[in-house]
């Protein structure tokens, strides 16, 4: 089987209601899927969301990137040689982690196909059920309550808060969510970088102080600032979790090195796909250090990779945050991972399962 083609299309899903974080509002999932075509007639699929703010690619950069450089690589490339081919596609170019993720995911997708069988038995097997979280959006205290209990209500047992606009307003939200939800659901904050490290273990110990117990706070300060993420871990007694700080291997050696966080956040738009997401994997594991398996605003395509991944390294990953289908007003794809709130389970069929993607408008070369 070899790779013959890659195509491109633009995907539009709305979400159910807008998705608010201290660094942007969302109203929509608009991401760029790649499909990469073979001699076979085979097709494996992967996608890309544009999250400039975070991993700095848009869909543009993703298109170019895939096209000038990492396109003309893995072209004519056999896909039995599936560690050959990743490593053609992480040096074809620095950075651009989620056009390279998108190729990677497609082709991982093509290397179940080849022999028959779903992707996370190729990487290693496991139980192809799983539980997700949900994020509740920052909003009035009251609407951020109101979101919770329906979650709660839906059977979401994990609830992901976000915070870091306002601190006050931030304590407040959390004890609200806290009083409401209290035994029916475990909460993790999610400040994506709000607070200085000072404000982040005031905020933390303030909510420790009145009896809120947290799951996680998940990178309470700017990505680059090691040094206050160390600050806060030694500082607090909640487990403190490394997400923006986090994209590669050898950041997240450098971080446990430093002990500067406590769980690590992957996702497959930071590492470039699936092979460096396994890689953390098992560094982590070796470590003794709990990942947590997440993704950015995707669809059920990119995100079914990420379930096969959690689902294989269970050892390691053994918290999941994969709730961007939930999010959305429908599911745009045919076969595949099936998402039923909080619940997400994998089929036995072959690479991603995927079938048929609705919605999805060509772009032209």
């Amino acid at each position: 089987m070899k790779i013959t083609d890659i195509r491109f299309g633009m995907l539009r899903v709305p979400l159910k209601t807008p998705f608010k974080t201290a660094l942007r509002t969302v109203e929509a999932v608009e991401d760029i899927v790649v499909s990469v075509h073979t001699d076979t007639g085979q097709v494996g699929y992967g996608e890309a969301p544009a999250t400039a703010v975070i991993t700095g690619d848009t869909h543009g950069s993703i298109i170019e990137a895939i096209r000038k450089f990492i396109a003309p690589r893995v072209i004519g490339q056999e896909i039995a040689n599936l560690n050959h081919i990743t490593a053609l596609i992480q040096s074809a170019l620095e950075k651009n982690t989620s056009a390279k993720a998108a190729v990677e995911i497609a082709v991982y997708d093509l290397f179940g196909q080849l022999y028959g069988v779903p992707l996370y038995k190729m990487l290693g097997g496991g139980d192809p059920v799983i539980t997700t979280d949900i994020t509740i959006s920052v909003d009035y205290i009251d609407k951020m309550v109101a979101d919770s209990i329906s979650a709660v209500d839906r059977g979401f047992e994990s609830l992901k808060i976000k915070v870091g606009k306002d601190i006050g307003v931030d304590i407040e939200r959390v004890k609200a969510i806290y009083a409401a939800v209290e035994g029916r659901a475990l909460l993790r904050l999610d400040a994506n970088q709000g607070w200085s490290a000072k404000q982040a273990v005031y905020a933390i110990s303030m909510l420790e102080d009145a009896g809120v117990r947290l799951e996680l706070v998940e990178q309470p300060v700017k990505a680059k600032d090691l040094d206050g993420m160390k600050y806060v871990t030694e500082r607090v007694h909640t487990p403190i979790m490394a997400d923006e700080s986090v994209f590669g291997p050898t950041e997240v050696i450098d971080l446990i090195r430093m002990r500067a966080a406590d769980i690590i956040n992957i996702k497959l738009m930071k590492t470039g796909g699936l092979s460096n997401a396994i890689r953390i994997a098992d560094i982590a594991e070796l470590y003794g250090v709990e990942c947590m398996i997440g993704c950015m605003l995707e669809s059920s395509i990119s995100v079914a990779a990420a379930v096969h991944l959690a689902v294989a390294k269970s050892s390691a990953i053994t918290k999941v945050d994969l709730d961007g289908p939930s999010l959305c007003a429908f599911n745009p794809v045919d076969g595949g991972v099936n998402f039923n709130e909080s619940e997400i389970s994998v089929t036995d069929a072959p690479g991603l399962g995927i079938r048929e993607i609705r919605g999805l408008v060509p772009i032209e070369a």
